[in-house]
Order: structure tokens, then sequence, then C-alpha cells
């Protein structure tokens, strides 16, 4: 459900400073915790097997971070991202203007376009610069090394899959969502920003979205998290590895070496096509790719 670029092998080097943590990052408890899941819906992906671990206590940022935090990052840093660096990235075929020039399909993946001078600044490419950026939407268009420079420059870092998936159940335990098990669904319950209707043809945007959703939209979890599943994809610290003994997942796994991990699913996602939009579940991608659907959010230490 995510294309991925040709991983390049421009060096990441992260220079953590000592600003605080904002106020409005949440405080998460430490104690044991569960990752995976005993009914993994996708078992190539790793979700299971379900396991404990324990954590420390950790602040995250209570939402995904947004479009004018991360332009406060760019214009004190002078940051460049990958899709700026590199000329390109993909976008949605659903949320590109008629004017668009010729595109790139995916193979197998039609509605996934490379789209030249599409980034962060313009969404939908070239000339989408004031109709698709809205300050308070979730950054995307960031690569998962922009993203980690984005954390070292905010005094913290990217959340372990074990950190994310224990704050995305805000207390509940073993939750299949950050609400709950209730299953979201196309007609009456839209608990969070995904797909309705029939993927990639029809989308009824019956949760109110086509596209991102306000990073602080929809009931927060029991931590006080906004949008830990939909939405956007996140980036994760951790690469892709998996801890099943199947081995056609460990198979998978080695052919996706150096991947990074990414959770929480996005707009994009619907259970009769991308159903990862549950805490267990995973996506990984190469750590210079950039899309229309993915961002990240920041953990500090206590």
């Amino acid at each position: 459900c995510t294309p991925t670029r040709a991983p390049s092998t421009a060096p990441l080097r992260l220079v953590k400073s000592t600003r605080p943590a904002p106020a409005t990052a949440r405080p998460i408890p430490g104690g044991r915790g569960t990752i995976g899941t005993a009914r993994p819906e996708i078992p190539l992906d790793g979700e299971g097997p379900e396991r404990l671990t324990r954590l420390k206590p950790f602040l995250l940022s209570e939402t995904a971070i947004t479009n004018a935090e991360f332009a406060e990052f760019a214009l004190d840093t002078g940051h460049v991202t990958d899709a700026e660096r590199l000329g390109t990235s993909f976008v949605f075929w659903g949320t590109l203007p008629d004017s668009t020039p010729e595109t790139h399909a995916i193979y197998d993946a039609e509605w996934w376009r490379q789209v030249e001078g599409a980034n962060w600044r313009a969404i939908n490419g070239p000339g989408t610069e004031s109709t698709a950026w809205h300050p308070d939407h979730p950054v995307v268009h960031v690569s998962w090394n922009d993203a980690a420079a984005y954390a070292a420059w905010a005094g913290g870092r990217l959340p372990t899959e074990a950190e994310w998936e224990h704050a995305a159940r805000g207390g509940l335990a073993k939750a299949r969502y950050p609400w709950g098990d209730a299953e979201p669904d196309d007609t009456t319950f839209q608990p969070c920003n995904i797909w309705q209707g029939t993927f990639p043809i029809r989308n009824t945007c019956a949760d109110g979205y086509a596209a991102t959703a306000p990073a602080r939209s929809f009931a927060p979890n029991g931590y006080g998290l906004y949008n830990m599943c939909g939405n956007t994809w996140e980036w994760i610290a951790d690469r892709f590895t998996v801890a099943s003994m199947k081995k056609e997942v460990q198979a998978r796994a080695r052919a996706l070496k150096d991947f990074r991990l990414l959770k929480g699913g996005s707009y994009l996602c619907h259970r009769s096509y991308c159903y990862r939009y549950r805490i267990a579940a995973r996506s990984s991608n190469t750590p210079d790719t950039s899309t229309s659907h993915q961002g990240f959010r920041v953990a500090w230490d206590v």
C-alpha cells in the first residue's frame, strides 16, 4: 500500500539538541506493554506473535508533527527533505489537480503517481502550495531521514514500535484500535480518518475528509493522543524486522533489509485493500522514500 523508492546512499548525520519537549507532549506511563497480536490479519507483515515487554515512561507528541511545526524546523536549520533533494515524491492520484502534467504510475498500484516537484510544501505537486497545504495538518512527503532529523532538532527521537503500540492503546490492554475493538465501517462508525467506499475509485468521505485531516481531530485515546490510527502513516525508529518464526515471513523480512518501520495506517486504508489501520499492523519503506500519506511524531525520554 506504500510505493518505494530505491534507497540512496546519502549519509544521515543527526545532531540532537537540548531543546525541551513541548508542553503539549503527553506523558506515557511505563510498565508492561503488548507488542503484536495473537490474531494477525496480514501474517507476512510480521504482526505476530503477541508478546510482552517492559517499557520506561516517556513523552510522545500528542499529534503527528504538523506542517507549521515542520516549517519552523526547516526555517531554523535550512533542512532540505529527501523529496526536495531528489526532485520527486509519490502522490495518490485522487488528489492530483486536473492541470497536473503527465505522471508515472507505479506498477501494480497505478493509483500512486511519481510526481516531479511534489514535496512537503507542494503536497500535490507544483502549484498546490496554497490549496493543499494547511498549517494544522500532519506534514507529509517526509522520509525516515527527514523525520529523524526533525526529532533530533526537537531534542527527542522517533518512538520504538513497542512504545508506539503501548501509547496507541491508551491504557486499553491488547486493544485492536486506540478506542477499543469496535470496527470502523463505511456508514455509521468513523472514529478515524480512513477510506470509505470502493478503493481506489470511489471515496464517499463519510468521515469528512478526502485526504489528511487536521492533526488534532477525532477523539483522542486514553493517553490524550490524536490519530494514532488513520490519517497518516508514522515513521518508527526501528528497522523492519519480524518476531515470527515462519519461513515465508522471515524471507520477506530479509528481502526488506534496511527498510524502516511505519505504523498506524493512513487516510487511504480500507479493510478491503490495506487493513493496516490496526495497532498491531505494520508497513515498511526505504529510509529516503516519501509519500503524500507518511508522517511522524516525536518521543522524548523522561
